[in-house]
């Protein structure tokens, strides 16, 4: 309230600069004691004005300084004595009626109860809605809208083989509390019977999925997302999610198309949408719209759009160690099958015993 700041040592507890008890001015209020004087630091400054002063009042125009002025002195005037018949005080006790008279003058004579007015009756007509109540209350559930907008979420795709795929949902609450749509979400997913397993800290939720097919993990893709925008009031429609895979023998060639229609999303502050696919390399985009991937530890880290749909395409190679091997020994042995050819024909051949 002094706009003073006091800096002391946190390890000595001392102050980095003095602080001087200075007199002040004395409260007038009857019966109460105030200290003489008052602690003021020497350094910093105060951050705010001190004190109110006649160069402080308003100057617009003479006659509003001079209101001004009439009301500063009426601020700064004595107290005055009230009357006492303008307070509730208590009586003395001599002034007060003894017991047994008032007993004697209420025998004298019954004294007739006055019955109590009739309350007035209730308005009637048509009640009016109440709209001002209605705007406020929208208001209110636009302000938690835009708070609980406040996250991040992110799908994540592993692919830990050819043929398999593992996901991840993440909402992280930017305020780092945990919020009632991350809950009735949770619930919705079991009443959903999809296979998850739920990750809590703070505010952020993550649901992961068990290692999949692709055919059992693209409607667990598609479910989970549906589930989202539903409990969020949005009529999205479902992600599609196109993996084809070419078995070769030295490993697995893969085309992906993914594809998220955000036309019917509207860009909230504060609220960020992700696709996380790894592990993936730069090299392996093939086309991507509006945004590009960006590549991180080993990953590509894909951010959507609201408002537009969103595509990516991409084609890579997972290479098999048992397939590469197999390559390998068959070189080495062709190598080794060449090489005995040539022996052959230059003349060293194998060891023959005399006639």
């Amino acid at each position: 309230k002094q706009s003073w700041i006091f800096l002391f040592d946190r390890i000595t507890g001392q102050p980095l600069w003095p602080i001087e008890e200075r007199p002040v001015p004395q409260s007038d209020v009857p019966l109460e004691k105030t200290s003489p004087t008052q602690p003021f630091p020497t350094r910093p400054p105060a951050f705010d004005r001190q004190g109110v002063s006649v160069d402080d009042l308003i100057d617009f125009t003479p006659e509003l300084r001079a209101e001004a002025k009439a009301l500063e002195m009426v601020l700064e005037a004595p107290v005055l004595e009230r009357p006492r018949n303008w307070s509730l005080t208590l009586p003395a006790l001599g002034e007060v009626e003894s017991l047994q008279g008032r007993l004697a003058r209420s025998s004298a004579g019954p004294r007739r109860r006055r019955d109590p007015e009739l309350p007035p009756p209730p308005p009637v007509g048509p009640t009016p809605s109440p709209w001002g109540f209605a705007a406020v209350l929208s208001l209110l559930l636009l302000l938690a809208a835009l708070l609980g907008g406040c996250m991040q979420v992110t799908t994540t795709v592993h692919f830990p083989g050819p043929g398999r795929l593992q996901l991840d949902q993440s909402f992280v609450s930017v305020s780092g509390q945990r919020l009632p749509w991350q809950d009735r979400y949770a619930d919705e997913l079991r009443r959903q019977d999809l296979p998850h397993r739920l990750v809590r800290q703070g505010g952020d939720l993550v649901v992961r999925s068990p290692v999949l097919p692709i055919d059992q993990a693209i409607p667990w893709l598609q479910s989970s997302l549906t589930v989202a925008s539903g409990l969020g009031g949005l009529d999205l429609p479902a992600p599609a999610l196109l993996i084809e895979e070419r078995n070769w023998l030295i490993g697995v060639r893969q085309h992906l198309r993914l594809r998220f229609d955000l036309s019917s999303v509207q860009a909230w502050p504060g609220l960020e949408l992700a696709v996380r696919l790894e592990p993936l390399a730069l090299a392996s985009i093939h086309q991507a719209q509006p945004l590009a991937p960006m590549a991180r530890d080993g990953s590509l880290i894909w951010r959507l759009q609201p408002g537009v749909p969103n595509c990516l395409e991409l084609r890579c190679w997972r290479w098999s160690p048992l397939g590469l091997g197999t390559v390998l020994i068959l070189v080495i042995l062709v190598l080794a099958l060449g090489l005995q050819r040539v022996r052959w024909q230059v003349g060293f051949r194998l060891p023959e015993l005399p006639a």
